[in-house]
């Protein structure tokens, strides 16, 4: 028995033949939201993934504060900073994050970590000396 690895496609569609479409063809399979959100906005689309280009080549990382920006097929593999408002989180792109905006993956709300509670704010240090 041979293992077969199975062909990575999204909605029918090989990776490779939808890195080969242009971008206004590949909003077809794309939700409606994020379709229209493509077909306004597919010259700025189209302008990152040039500046991208060229980062790659000179070898810079690839940073943006553009989070509105659908993902498409020709930024797999690419690994993007996204900034969250505060730091840049890098992020590698995946088919799995196909049809989704860069900002999902750059959360900008951290983790709340509460600490031990501070004197008063228990009935047992209530009548502890502030000292």
């Amino acid at each position: 028995m041979e293992s077969e690895q199975k062909e990575e496609t999204y909605r029918g569609k090989k990776i490779e033949e939808l890195k080969q479409m242009d971008i206004r063809e590949f909003a077809k399979y794309l939700t409606s939201r994020a379709r229209r959100s493509v077909l306004r906005n597919f010259q700025e689309i189209e302008e990152f993934l040039k500046k991208c280009k060229k980062k790659i080549e000179k070898n810079k990382p690839i940073k943006t504060h553009k989070r509105h920006l659908i993902v498409v097929p020709q930024m797999i593999g690419m690994k993007i900073g996204i900034h969250n408002g505060k730091t840049f989180i890098f992020t590698e792109i995946t088919k799995d994050m196909l049809g989704h905006r860069l900002g999902e993956f750059s959360p900008t709300r951290a983790k709340v970590k509460h600490g031990s509670a501070g004197v008063g704010a228990t009935k047992g240090t209530k009548f502890k000396s502030k000292k």
